[in-house]
């Protein structure tokens, strides 16, 4: 193995773990607010189809300005189709869960629909925007050769952490993830919280499905997320939720795709293809079942988690 593989390696890294860590700081934000969506995959799949017939569409009339607009309307798609599920879970009070699985098959099926279309279709990928010089070497390549998604990515996840607990508006709303209650009766609007946080949440992960049809893979294919959004999910869980933890433990499952992804390009034949690909689910289940049995993180939890708010008054 030499120098180059190791750089080959650390850039594939980086490029799968993105959109997982643009997912899950979305969903960070969420839960610490007291609401689970289980709605991440559907609101990737949906960002996703978004940037990518924005690009296809309009690409040809914006230039070098098509792939940032067409990244802001992946971030406005899921930002809405949050609110769907915030008008169900906040307003009429149906169940989390549940309402969380619809929205993840309303994506599948939404994406799968407009996505009709454009499969086979590709659009210019979004790659790095600093100057070739800045790349042409090893070092350059790692620090600079990558889509501005990825320095996007990384800033979020330090911006939530600061939000949260350095920030007046980041106690407020760890507050209402706390006890409900308690702040709406000293005056905090627990609602608009907790809207606000679905829809950051709904946003990212728009964002983190416009990482797959812009960057990753810039053709279109009918569910390309992949299951990445229950990746999101269970790393939320897995990093205690906690920024600083949600960055190591972004990393760590990209490795774990990027281990799939090697082992199948180098043809181990002692293990079945499968078995790579199904690792890192494997892996997030693992994980997830031995916290729960040590009680492990449970708690760091938000104590409203899931719970609908029902104040006295």
């Amino acid at each position: 193995m030499n120098a180059a593989f190791f750089i080959d390696a650390i850039i594939t890294v980086v490029a799968v773990t993105t959109p997982i860590l643009l997912a899950a700081t979305g969903e960070l934000v969420v839960e610490k607010s007291g609401v689970i969506n289980l709605g991440v995959e559907g609101m990737m799949l949906i960002g996703a189809i978004t940037a990518f017939a924005v690009a296809f569409d309009f690409g040809p009339d914006l230039g070098d300005f098509a792939p940032w607009f067409a990244v802001v309307c992946a971030a406005a798609a899921g930002a809405a189709s949050s609110m769907l599920f915030g008008l169900l879970v906040l307003t009429l009070g149906s169940n989390q869960v549940a309402t969380g699985l619809a929205l993840t098959i309303f994506g599948i099926g939404l994406s799968s629909l407009i996505g009709a279309g454009y499969v086979g279709m590709t659009v210019p990928s979004f790659d790095s925007v600093f100057p070739d010089w800045l790349v042409a070497d090893p070092l350059g390549r790692v620090l600079f050769g990558y889509s501005p998604l990825v320095y996007f990515a990384l800033i979020m996840v330090l911006a939530v952490g600061w939000f949260l607990n350095r920030t007046r508006s980041g106690l407020v709303l760890r507050a209402v993830g706390e006890n409900d209650l308690s702040a709406h009766s000293i005056g905090y609007p627990v609602i608009r919280i907790r809207y606000a946080a679905i829809a950051f949440g709904g946003a990212l992960a728009g964002v983190g499905g416009a990482y797959f049809s812009m960057v990753i893979t810039p053709m279109w294919a009918q569910q390309m997320t992949a299951g990445r959004g229950w990746i999101a999910l269970a790393l939320v869980v897995f990093a205690g939720w906690r920024a600083g933890r949600l960055l190591a433990g972004a990393y760590f499952f990209g490795i774990l795709m990027t281990l799939e992804l090697y082992a199948k390009a180098s043809g181990f034949s002692f293990l079945p293809s499968q078995f790579w690909a199904a690792m890192p689910y494997l892996m997030a289940v693992v994980v997830l079942a031995l916290m729960s049995a040590r009680n492990v993180n449970r708690s760091d939890a938000p104590a409203c988690l899931g719970r609908p708010f029902l104040p006295s008054s």
